[in-house]
């Protein structure tokens, strides 16, 4: 039996959309409002941004359209998001993606007009306005700002330059049917979720192989086309980058991020080389506890002791996370239930739903969070982590303007995974009972450091080798992708993992591709997270409002600024080898767990 359609679902168990609007009617409205206001926007103050009290309306006016273009995009990509067969849901994506485009190209003088300043009038009107990081990074763009008449342009091709990502998740989404496969004599019917979701985490080893072959040999029927479509969205990032006057592709995506070169390339090699032989042990923990004569590349994902995996409603989830969650206040925990009580979590699976997890955060409204339940423990770390975005941009949002609200993707990560810490060291103080024990310890490296700091990092050094044979003018083919992914899963997991065949098609799974450098921030953002957490077991309440004043903090301070409030050198090596060590000793706790276990 397949996914229920959209229309057959508990309505309770989804989100309540009607925050953002009432229905797609006053979204229609709500959208060509926002066109003539930004023609309007146009016709007054292009050619008139000549005195600080002229642009400091401008940027009024600037803010209020970006908060409405924010409340559509949201709506448009939240509702398409639960039911990709939905045509009404789609149209409304399509006008909204297409508007945008017109709306974009009408306010790109602002832009253009303020960098052709001075620096030093750009640097007075700083110290004056109340936009402080906005001219910050208008003036660190000045190298790279396009003619006027180009950066309209641009921006009036928004919606084409998003047509890669559009495209691979249409493949993904309503093209590939993964029909069935067959383990024990039964029939068992997959898709994209239940595959990603339940399949490759089945604790029946004949289930999960069979499942990962049937899978990876569906995915193989659109390698050349998924490539192909990868192809076009880096290509695009190279133009651009070149137009812009960047050496490399790597440097214009990092701009934005504001993160150095050496910062990105660290993060990559220094874990790649440190981590890999604790994850090696790991792997060959799970290989004796799960007595798998070999261990494959599709057995990584298991529980360490399946027996220990208990199946959790949605309600037991709650009382969880607010237990785990609770350091962090009253007024943290109060958006947390609210999630549940007022719908701001979707629960369900259905046909059309995107894939993995998400939280979006408009910023004049509340967040939303997308996640199909399984009933699987790992879903509380995953609900945790969301609600670590929800927390964080519900705080930034309510104290940072519209442009200050959202920080560098090299730090978002952070309060997401700091969530995921806390959930552990909770479970931890629950019960001193040595499989419970090993329990929590193993779901510590398997849901939050295997996925953030192996799945994510591993996609980053792939994704760093295929922007640097871009670099050389390269395109790309399935076959290279396949030989790139190959190489890199195989350098990391040594002779500890067989490399199955299929393990090379991991590269279609991941949206993240068509982001940016996205990848390796978990990584970075889990640094931090891993560091605070110990600061808030050991500190207390000091920690916890530390923290909190840097969620609040938003996207007002660089990513190394916001890791200095609370004391960690993002500049130095010393917080990413202190992470590892960490993880090197739970795979010790684990090992002698195993043992204590093994010899009672």
């Amino acid at each position: 039996m397949g996914l229920p359609l959209r229309s057959e679902v508990n309505v309770s168990e989804t989100w309540d959309l009607s925050p953002l609007f009432k229905d797609n009617t006053v979204f229609y409205q709500a959208l060509d409002k926002a066109v003539e206001d930004a023609r309007q926007f146009n016709e007054k103050f292009k050619g008139h941004l000549n005195d600080a009290d002229v642009i400091h309306e401008a940027l009024n006016k600037y803010a209020d359209i970006n908060i409405a273009l924010d409340t559509l995009g949201n709506y448009a990509n939240l509702q398409f998001s639960t039911d990709q067969t939905n045509a009404d849901a789609a149209k409304l994506y399509s006008k909204f993606s297409s508007s945008y485009g017109k709306i974009a190209s009408e306010l790109t003088f602002l832009n253009s007009e303020l960098i052709a300043k001075e620096e030093s009038e750009l640097k007075n009107l700083k110290d004056t306005l109340p936009y402080k990081r906005f001219f910050d990074k208008l003036i660190k763009a000045k190298p790279y700002e396009l003619h006027p008449e180009v950066e309209k342009a641009l921006a009036s091709f928004s919606p084409v330059f998003n047509a890669p990502y559009n495209l691979y998740d249409t493949t993904k989404m309503q093209d590939i049917d993964f029909g069935s496969f067959e383990a024990h004599g039964k029939t068992i019917p997959m898709s994209y979720v239940s595959f990603e979701g339940e399949l490759e985490v089945d604790g029946d080893t004949e289930v999960r192989r069979n499942a990962f072959k049937a899978f990876s040999d569906t995915l193989r029927k659109y390698a050349h086309t998924t490539a192909k479509t990868y192809d076009t969205q880096v290509q695009q990032e190279k133009i651009e980058s070149e137009l812009r006057g960047y050496e490399s592709v790597i440097d214009f995506l990092l701009h934005d991020q504001e993160v150095t070169r050496e910062l990105y390339n660290r993060q990559i090699d220094l874990i790649t080389k440190e981590l890999a032989p604790h994850m090696r042990r790991y792997a060959k923990l799970l290989q004796k506890t799960n007595k798998l004569e070999k261990m494959k590349f599709e057995d990584l994902k298991i529980s360490l002791d399946e027996s220990y995996e208990p199946d959790i409603t949605v309600e037991e989830s709650r009382d969880y996370i607010n237990k785990a969650l609770s350091v962090m206040g009253e007024e943290y925990m109060q958006l947390v239930n609210d999630s549940y009580d007022k719908r701001y979590i979707d629960f369900v699976q259905n046909k059309g739903k995107s894939t993995g997890a998400f939280c979006a955060s408009p910023y004049e409204t509340n967040p939303f969070i997308l996640i199909s339940w399984t009933s699987k423990m790992t879903e509380v770390f995953v609900l945790a982590h969301e609600l670590g975005h929800a927390g964080h941009f519900n705080y930034a949002n309510k104290h940072q303007n519209i442009f200050d609200a959202n920080c560098s993707l090299y730090f978002v990560e952070a309060p997401s995974t700091m969530n995921e810490m806390l959930m552990a060291n909770y479970l931890l103080k629950v019960s001193d009972d040595p499989e419970f024990k090993r329990w929590v310890i193993a779901s510590i490296i398997s849901r939050t450091y295997y996925h953030n700091f192996v799945t994510h990092l591993l996609e980053a050094a792939y994704q760093r080798e295929v922007y640097l044979l871009v670099d050389k003018g390269e395109s790309l083919t399935a076959p290279l992708l396949n030989d790139i992914k190959h190489k890199v899963i195989s350098d990391f997991w040594g002779d500890a993992v067989e490399i199955t065949e299929g393990a090379e098609l991991t590269w279609m799974r991941q949206p993240h591709y068509y982001m940016g450098l996205y990848p390796y921030t978990y990584s970075a953002g889990l640094t931090i997270a891993t560091l605070m957490s110990k600061r808030i077991l050991e500190e207390g309440q000091p920690a916890v409002d530390a923290w909190t004043k840097v969620l609040k903090a938003g996207g007002s301070k660089t990513p190394v600024e916001l890791a200095q409030m609370v004391d960690i050198d993002l500049t130095t090596d010393a917080p990413l080898k202190e992470t590892i060590a960490y993880i090197g000793s739970l795979v010790d706790e684990l090992e002698k767990l195993t043992e204590e276990i093994e010899s009672q």
